[in-house]
Formats: structure tokens, C-alpha cells, sequence
């Protein structure tokens, strides 16, 4: 089980996931890709590590515009998982 972060853990990690911004109990990135394939690649590598991690995100995808929203559902806010996470689908968009 992962702990709910501090409100001020929560702004530390956010100074350095810098498109990420605090929605409620998630976060939440959006990225525009340059087109509609490779806004699917991108969903499709993070759906290959969110399974392996066991921690799904919620995805939006609107033609090239993709938003990722993080937390974690069983334990009601945002965890280390989500920034973990949110880390490595800023990784993925920035490697296409």
C-alpha cells in the first residue's frame, strides 16, 4: 500500500514534473503529439508500463491531445506511484 503525500509533498515533486499541474486528489498532464499514430504510440508504451507497474492512469485521447490523469484510486489521493509514473510519461513523450 502506498501513503497519501502531504499537500507540500505534492508541490515539491510538481517543481520538477513541470507539465503536470494538481487537480483535486490527481494530477494531470496533457500533451499534443504531432499526429494521430503517434499520439497512439505514446498511449500504447504507457499502457505497456502501467501494466508492469500495476498502476493504471486515466487517458484521454482527442485526436492528437492526449491528458493523463493520476492517482491512486484505492487510497484516495495522489502517492509516490503517481509521481513515479507521471515521470516516466513525460520519459515516453519526450523519446517521440
Amino acid at each position: 500500500m502506498a501513503d497519501v503525500l502531504s499537500d507540500q509533498r505534492i508541490d515539491e515533486a510538481l517543481g520538477t514534473l513541470a507539465n503536470w499541474r494538481r487537480d483535486g486528489d490527481a494530477i494531470e498532464r496533457k500533451a499534443e503529439l504531432a499526429s494521430f499514430p503517434q499520439a497512439i504510440q505514446v498511449v500504447n508504451r504507457v499502457a505497456e508500463i502501467a501494466e508492469n507497474s500495476n498502476h493504471h492512469p486515466d487517458i484521454d485521447i482527442r485526436w492528437r491531445t492526449l491528458t493523463f490523469r493520476l492517482s491512486t484510486h484505492s487510497e484516495g489521493g495522489i502517492t509516490e506511484k503517481d509521481l513515479a509514473l507521471a515521470g516516466q510519461i513525460d520519459e515516453v513523450i519526450d523519446s517521440v
